[in-house]
């Protein structure tokens, strides 16, 4: 209960900044119509809808990492959290009372992407259920990359922090190629990391392919396991200091 307060506090310092989440929602219906726009003139399906928009949705879920990391490391960087010590919250509460807030945003995220697919040419069928699903389970990890990264920086590192994250996010996961276009090493340490198996997953679960996505889907679910533990260590060791 304690931390659902807590996330209840963390939802409203996110909505007082709506400018953020217009710009984490709008930017990705930007580019698919963008990309949109650029597949119909080339000879080749680059940037074929059905094959876009998983690698889009992926793409947005970085502006969870920024704002759960920019709300973590404000809130470090005040008196804020100085002050909250004083309760009974343990550093997991903390953590998942910034997490939570994180899950709304991240299922808007994945509903508005799909719809402004769908006037693209993107088919909505039952298998989109089962994507919002994946899609959902794949959110975790990048509240849980911000998370961290608002354990370890402030808010002004966070954004800096931010820039770089994203675009290894965008290049080492195949959002906008296929890595199969580069192979070699460099496809070999892209599937070393989470990214590239989140899309991957969730290219299967629009497909319907439900045996192909629960390789890639438990790399996704170890990761996050992994770095939000991480994070919990991390903020246990800075309260006690």
């Amino acid at each position: 209960m304690s931390s659902l307060h807590f996330a209840s506090r963390n939802q409203k310092e996110i909505i007082r900044d709506p400018l953020s989440l217009v710009f984490g929602f709008g930017f990705p219906i930007v580019l698919l119509f963008l990309f949109s726009i650029m597949q119909q003139n080339m000879p080749y399906d680059l940037f074929q809808i059905n094959k876009l928009t998983p690698g889009i949705i992926i793409f947005s879920f970085s502006f969870l990492t920024l704002f759960s990391g920019m709300l973590l490391g404000k809130d470090r960087g005040s008196s804020f959290l100085m002050r909250l010590f004083a309760s009974p919250l343990s550093a997991r509460d903390y953590i998942v009372g910034y997490f939570l807030p994180m899950i709304p945003i991240a299922l808007l995220q994945i509903v508005i992407c799909i719809i402004a697919a769908s006037f693209f040419g993107f088919s909505i069928d039952i298998n989109s259920l089962l994507a919002i699903i994946v899609l959902l389970i794949i959110s975790f990890l990048f509240i849980s990359f911000g998370l961290l990264f608002g354990t370890l920086f402030t808010d002004k590192q966070v954004g800096g922090i931010f820039a770089l994250f994203v675009n290894l996010t965008a290049f080492l996961s195949g959002i906008w190629f296929s890595l199969d276009l580069v192979g070699g090493t460099f496809k070999t340490i892209c599937y070393l990391l989470p990214f590239a198996h989140a899309v991957d997953a969730t290219k299967a679960a629009f497909s319907g392919n439900v045996s192909g996505l629960w390789g890639s889907l438990s790399v996704v679910v170890g990761y996050t396991v992994i770095i939000m533990r991480i994070a919990i260590v991390i903020f246990r060791r800075r309260m006690q200091s």
